[in-house]
Formats: C-alpha cells, sequence, structure tokens
C-alpha cells in the first residue's frame, strides 16, 4: 500500500514556474513508477509525465515537452514536477499516482494522491 500527498501548487502568473511535490509513505515507493497527470475543468484527466522507478527514464506529454521535467529521490520517498515557462492551458488539478509502469494511461496506476491545484493566469 502506498499512500500519496501532493504539494506545491497555487497561482502563478504565465511565464513563472511552479515545482510540485509529491511525498509517498511506505518502504515500497522504490518499487513504482510514478506519473502525473491533471485534470482541468470540464476536461477529461490526462497524461503529463512519467518516470521509472531508478528515475534514469522519463516520458512527456507533447503539450509539456521541454517546460517540465520530472524526477524523483527514494530516498525521500518523493517525486517532483518542475514546470517552467507555465502557460494558462496548464491550470488544471495535478495528481501523482504509483504504478508498475511507466504507463502513459491513468488505469495503469494503482495509488492516487489528492490531487494539488494549479492556476495560470494570463
Amino acid at each position: 500500500q502506498v499512500q500519496l500527498v501532493e504539494s506545491g501548487g497555487g497561482l502563478v502568473q504565465a511565464g513563472g514556474s511552479l515545482r510540485l511535490s509529491c511525498a509517498a509513505s511506505g518502504r515500497t515507493f522504490v518499487r513504482y513508477a510514478m506519473g502525473w497527470f491533471r485534470q482541468a475543468p470540464g476536461k477529461e484527466r490526462e497524461f503529463v509525465a512519467t518516470i521509472t522507478w531508478s528515475g534514469h527514464i522519463a516520458y512527456f506529454a507533447d503539450s509539456v515537452k521541454g517546460r517540465f521535467t520530472v524526477s524523483r529521490d527514494n530516498a525521500k520517498n518523493t517525486v517532483y514536477l518542475q514546470m517552467n515557462s507555465l502557460k494558462s492551458e496548464d491550470t488544471a488539478v495535478y495528481y501523482c499516482a504509483a504504478g508498475n509502469g511507466p504507463g502513459l494511461r491513468a488505469n495503469e496506476y494503482d495509488y492516487w494522491g489528492q490531487g494539488t491545484q494549479v492556476t495560470v493566469s494570463s
């Protein structure tokens, strides 16, 4: 069992940056690939990024490539999403998830956090 808690969301102007964190409980964190997803009002949850258990391989949605990076610190049971050059269309609730992955689909993840709101003002 893994419990996930996101933090770091907030209000930022377009062009700004935010770093989201996802803290995991449980000693099995290192076994899981970690993903980030987001859901905007009235839209389906969409894939943002994922990183393997080792942190050596990561994948990104086309919409965030070159602007977002993902990393993890297994000693701290934490995964990060660094978001730069933010746009208004990045506004959403951001969720982290743990799974056997690295997968691009939400149904490939077994555990989810409660989400953190990111709002980008234009």
